[in-house]
């Protein structure tokens, strides 16, 4: 059920962002600017590997074969932005987008996921892209359908009668048609004004679920989702049985089968490989969990053995997935990792080659903080305000009280272990907890927080060590 915003909680509308082909690099900074604070070398890193993706795709195809992107490799404590940075540029450059550990992939030979299977899921992600494009083009179309298909149900087309060739029966004939249109039509002005909403009609609806399994093949154990339908197609014929639904019901089942039966799954398939293969973002996370060179003991005798799996990966290879061979040259790939036991010369030098463009995320200052608290996008205190305003709990934070949240979240992080901007994420729930919880009995009403208010609730567990660790 959608929950709409108070209409003092809501921001002015957004102006269209520009075309994905026509951004620069300093627009796409700008954008960046919008969600991430600070970070500038960072954004001017990933605006110009976004750039030059654009540029490579206005050469001739047999001088873009040959450029390949440039992968980046961003290096900074946890919390700092990496994730987000990459995250908001795929979005900005409407690009599949998949995020992955660098530490749940194994080498061959063990027991896990290799890492082709990131290529995989990109594919699968990119499916999910292409096909809410096609839905959206086919929508009214399909909802015109399903008009149609309801009005069927509710009044069912009257029998064909024999052909008369008398003059009274034609006319008698035409004037039932008439009728039936009428009635008909009036029918449809009810169910589009919603006054039909709770009658019930029967439906047919088709069974989706097949029997599917997993194939054990050298590479590890992959979800190929081979479907029995697909092997026996005359075994599973696809049965269908007639339900009684009420009205609106039976229009979103209707809806759904006439925009199955509108767009061609096969396009959709060629479409996102070669969305995927083109255009897609890869963003590897906690690399320098695998960083390490052999000589390790127990588990981590596996981590070069992850490395060397990624060289072909990130290099250029064809991955082969159920919709089709997939090349990975085009693909650009992020990694990030906080590096504070390891540090990126530990990496094989292979895989360092891989990744020539390396930028440094500084850990965030008490003035980042304050930042991050109100001037993103989706800023933290935007969104618990707005969160609270659904109970009609207006929240109010004074300028002083962000600088004290700031502050705590500051020494916070450096008494204890550093986690960056989610800091603030653990204060605020434990500033706004008793507000949070008595919201829904408040009523119309204003929560205020001024300077002393955070100090009376935060400076106990600031100051106890072992609190601070457990609650903040």
């Amino acid at each position: 059920m959608p929950i709409y915003l108070p209409a003092s909680l809501r921001e002015e509308p957004e102006a269209p962002p520009p075309a994905a082909d026509s951004l620069t690099p300093r627009q796409v900074v700008a954008e960046l600017d919008l969600y991430v604070v600070g970070q500038n070398a960072a954004k001017r890193a990933v605006a110009v590997a976004l750039r030059n993706r654009i540029r490579r795709q206005r050469l001739p195809p047999e001088d873009a074969a040959e450029i390949t992107p440039k992968n980046i490799l961003m290096i900074g404590p946890t919390g700092v932005g990496k994730t987000e940075i990459a995250r908001r540029l795929a979005k900005l450059s409407r690009s599949p987008f998949l995020k992955v550990e660098a530490s749940k992939f194994t080498e061959v030979g063990y027991v896990g996921r290799d890492v082709e299977s990131m290529v995989r899921d990109l594919v699968g992600a990119a499916l999910e892209t292409v096909r809410h494009e096609k839905l959206l083009e086919v929508r009214a179309r399909a909802e015109q359908n399903a008009e149609e298909r309801l009005l069927d149900l509710l009044l069912p087309a009257p029998g064909s009668e024999a052909t008369d060739e008398a003059p009274e029966a034609q006319e008698a004939a035409r004037h039932a048609r008439e009728r039936f249109q009428q009635t008909r039509e009036k029918l449809r002005a009810q169910l589009r004004s919603g006054a039909l909403e709770q009658r019930s009609v029967e439906v047919e609806t088709h069974e989706k679920s097949f029997p599917t399994f997993q194939i054990l093949s050298s590479q590890g154990v992959e979800e190929m989702d081979i479907q029995l339908k697909d092997l026996l197609p005359g075994l599973f014929g696809g049965r269908s049985k007639r339900r009684s639904l009420p009205l609106h019901e039976a229009r979103q089942v209707l809806l759904q089968e006439e925009e199955a039966r509108l767009v061609d799954n096969e396009q959709i398939a060629r479409l996102a490989v070669e969305r995927a293969q083109s255009s897609g973002i890869i963003f590897i996370d906690e690399i320098d969990k695998i960083a390490g060179r052999e000589g390790g003991r127990g588990p981590e005798v596996s981590r070069e053995g992850v490395q060397r799996d990624l060289l072909p990966v990130v290099e250029g290879t064809t991955v082969f997935t159920k919709y089709g061979p997939v090349r990975t040259d085009h693909i650009l790939f992020m990694a990030a990792g906080a590096f504070h036991v390891s540090k990126p010369s530990d990496l094989i030098p292979e895989l360092q080659g891989r990744f020539p463009i390396r930028v440094e995320l500084h850990p965030l200052s008490q003035e980042d903080l304050l930042r991050i608290l109100t001037e993103p996008r989706s800023a933290l205190l935007k969104q618990y305000q707005a969160l609270l305003g659904t109970e009609g709990v207006r929240l109010e934070v004074t300028d002083a009280a962000l600088r004290e949240i700031a502050r705590f979240a500051a020494e916070v992080n450096q008494q204890t272990e550093n986690i960056g901007a989610r800091r603030l994420a653990t204060i605020l729930e434990t500033l706004l907890e008793e507000a949070s919880f008595d919201a829904a009995d408040r009523g119309e009403t204003v929560v205020r927080f001024d300077a002393q208010d955070v100090r009376a609730k935060l400076q106990a567990l600031a100051q106890d060590q072992e609190l601070s660790r457990f609650i903040l």
